[in-house]
């Protein structure tokens, strides 16, 4: 069956938004991978080290998780509505972020140290992770 112009479509994008936000959700998931292998290690010095490690890093794992689905949920959008999809998913990112490390210190009293480590894996995994994923072909 042959197709018609009208049915044949050509993509020219090099990425479409779909694979920018299952990128996103795997370098996520590759970030919670990390988040647990420091709160296991943390477990050495106790439970709550564990807890305050795995809440430090899952406050950034959740917010990663909530911002590409804020900036890279809408499909095909003009400039404007992009870059405040990106500005509104970095914001709320950082809020859950602040969130969880004011109630876990205030309310849990959980140690700052380990908490601080998890943040710092989860923000160091992210962006490995997705500088790795990404394979650049060339057109020769």
């Amino acid at each position: 069956m042959a197709l018609s112009p009208s049915t044949h479509r050509v993509c020219r994008v090099l990425n479409s938004a779909a694979a920018g936000r299952r990128l996103a959700l795997r370098a996520v998931t590759y970030q919670f991978a990390a988040v647990l292998l420091v709160a296991a290690v943390f477990l050495l010095q106790g439970l709550s080290a564990s807890i305050a490690a795995l809440l430090g890093g899952s406050g950034v794992v959740f917010g990663s998780a909530l911002a590409a689905n804020v900036a890279l949920g809408g499909g095909v959008v003009p400039a404007r509505v992009a870059f405040f999809r990106l500005a509104l998913g970095a914001g709320l990112k950082w809020t859950v972020v602040v969130t969880i490390f004011a109630v876990a210190l205030g309310v849990g009293r959980l140690p700052p140290l380990p908490m601080l480590a998890g943040l710092a894996v989860a923000l160091i995994a992210y962006p490995l992770v997705l500088n790795f994923s990404v394979r650049v072909e060339r057109e020769r």
